[in-house]
């Protein structure tokens, strides 16, 4: 038998949770398995500052080499799970080895979709923007004039085309639902992202979505729009959401349902096996959902380093998220799945706006959009259970801490 904690998956939940169990004083062994050949990195700067030249990789790391062995944490990297055998607690590798485990975190995070190839998915210059190897690629295709369209007007599109405007590209988004956002915003919040956007020159085309993209020696030159029309491009970024890796998880017979479900300690339908980060999907006010962000894969996974190393506290998740685009940065305290009633409010200087989310009158989200102290202000009500007065959040001339009393 081992006491050995192996962590499949080497991201920001991955090491997250081998950190704090050192941060913890736990001593157990720690293998942690990578399928990139890069050590565990920040990815949110890699798309925007990566991917500006504004910072080089070295300053993605989390920590340098040495940590890891300083701190008795293997780390194997371009090496992948294959198989899990509970009943021997062994983890199958694609190289061939077998690790015995003790405990056992799924930390596998998610995938972007991709296009289908019947639409001209697997032409060259379509990409999708995830890791490294992406953020590489695309900094070789964004090229002052030249031409993108990106697929998809959520958050990963916008940034995006943030991105790609910075450098001098001509950006076309399209969405092919009603309007950008529409999953995971408010229409005031997309109606205002949407003006930021187009005072950029980015084109956004709503309720139009991709027929086929158009290649010439294999590579993507053109895209047929729903709408009938043609346009040129010279490169493709597909952000049309992600899907949780739970493959190895549901091949290993655990519970899954669009990612691996887990209670409130972070645990599998096997006890000895934990999942933590976009992979998973926890208990929410009833019921369930699955969190895709940093703050969320960071905060479960040092929750089950706190049980594995002894402790009994469930995880609560207090969402949070936030979205940089040119010089706006879009706050989100809360998680506005549900809502049916949305208040605006507008910031104490230009441009500066708030939207207050509310279900059966309860407050249950905010986005802050260049506005800190209603960000701020909204978080703590969240985190504090105050229900804020709709006719005072509404007035502008207000004072919200008021309502922190």
């Amino acid at each position: 038998m081992t006491d050995r904690l192996v962590i499949i998956g080497a991201g920001q939940a991955g090491f997250a949770l081998a950190a704090k169990l050192r941060a913890l004083k736990d001593t157990r062994p720690i293998t942690i398995i990578g399928a990139e050949d890069a050590l565990p990195y920040q990815r949110p700067p890699l798309t925007k500052k990566y991917l500006l030249g504004e910072m080089t990789f070295d300053r993605l790391l989390f920590r340098p080499e040495h940590w890891y062995a300083d701190n008795n944490v293997e780390i194997r990297l371009s090496t992948w799970a294959e198989q899990i055998v509970r009943d021997k607690k062994q983890v199958l590798l694609q190289d061939g080895s077998v690790l015995d485990y003790g405990t056992l975190a799924l930390t596998t995070g998610s995938t972007p979709r991709a296009l289908p190839a019947s639409i001209g998915g697997d032409l060259e210059g379509v990409y999708v923007a995830r890791d490294k190897r992406d953020a590489d690629l695309l900094a070789e295709e964004m090229r002052p004039g030249r031409r993108v369209l990106i697929i998809g007007g959520g958050y990963i599109g916008l940034e995006a085309a943030a991105v790609a405007r910075h450098r001098g590209l001509e950006v076309t988004v399209i969405e092919m639902a009603d309007r950008i956002l529409q999953r995971v915003a408010a229409k005031e919040t997309a109606d205002i992202m949407r003006v930021i956007h187009e005072t950029h020159d980015v084109v956004i085309r709503e309720k139009t979505g991709l027929k086929h993209l158009v290649g010439h020696a294999g590579r993507v030159v053109a895209a047929e729009l729903s709408d009938g029309s043609t346009i040129q491009v010279d490169f493709v970024i597909v952000g049309i959401g992600v899907v949780p890796n739970d493959q190895l998880a549901k091949e290993a017979g655990l519970e899954v349902a669009n990612g691996i479900i887990v209670d409130e300690f972070a645990r599998t339908s096997d006890p000895s096996i934990f999942a933590a980060g976009d992979c998973a999907v926890l208990p929410w006010q009833g019921g369930r959902i699955r969190l895709e962000s940093v703050q969320n894969a960071v905060d479960q996974a040092e929750a089950v380093a706190a049980i594995i190393a002894g402790g009994n506290e469930a995880y609560d998740p207090k969402p949070w998220f936030w979205s940089d685009q040119y010089d706006v940065k879009l706050q989100i305290a809360g998680f506005n799945m549900g809502y049916d009633d949305t208040v605006l409010r507008p910031g104490s200087r230009d441009g500066a706006h708030s939207i207050w989310y509310f279900k059966n009158g309860s407050f249950i989200a905010v986005d802050a959009i260049n506005d800190a102290k209603a960000y701020v202000s909204g978080k703590k009500m969240l985190e504090s259970g105050i229900n804020p007065d709709k006719a005072i959040i509404a007035d502008a001339s207000a004072d919200l801490k008021q309502l922190l009393s």
